[in-house]
């Protein structure tokens, strides 16, 4: 496969990808009382793993029983994973404050520089 085959291939996978979740996990270790943990996951028009052959959520396209999730896109995806991990970012440091286990000032530093950081996305 030459560089251009390559290229062309990568653009009709990107193309056709199709995301139903994604996750956003944190973790925060302290000094006081151990460690913290957040997650958000979000889904999609999900696509459910179901033995006996595709789910509700499928749509069957075409006479070949093509099936076809209805995700999002690379971008909706990057977007939405955004979203999830600046809540799970603040989350974890919620609930480090709510057990004492952070200050108020370091809470909202740490609060301050992660809507700083994501603003930037």
């Amino acid at each position: 496969m030459d560089k251009d085959e390559l290229k062309a291939r990568i653009a009709t996978v990107k193309r056709n990808l199709s995301f139903t979740k994604v996750v956003a996990t944190r973790s925060l270790k302290t000094k006081k009382r151990g460690d913290f943990f957040a997650g958000f996951a979000g889904a999609w028009n999900t696509v459910q793993d179901d033995v006996t052959g595709p789910g509700a959520d499928m749509d069957l396209i075409g006479t070949e029983g093509v099936i076809r999730a209805n995700g999002m896109t690379l971008l909706d995806a990057v977007i939405a994973h955004e979203i999830a991990a600046l809540r799970a970012d603040l989350a974890v440091y919620g609930h480090a404050r709510a057990a004492n286990a952070i200050s108020a000032s370091e809470y909202k530093e740490a609060i301050r520089v992660l809507k700083l950081n994501h603003a930037r996305f």
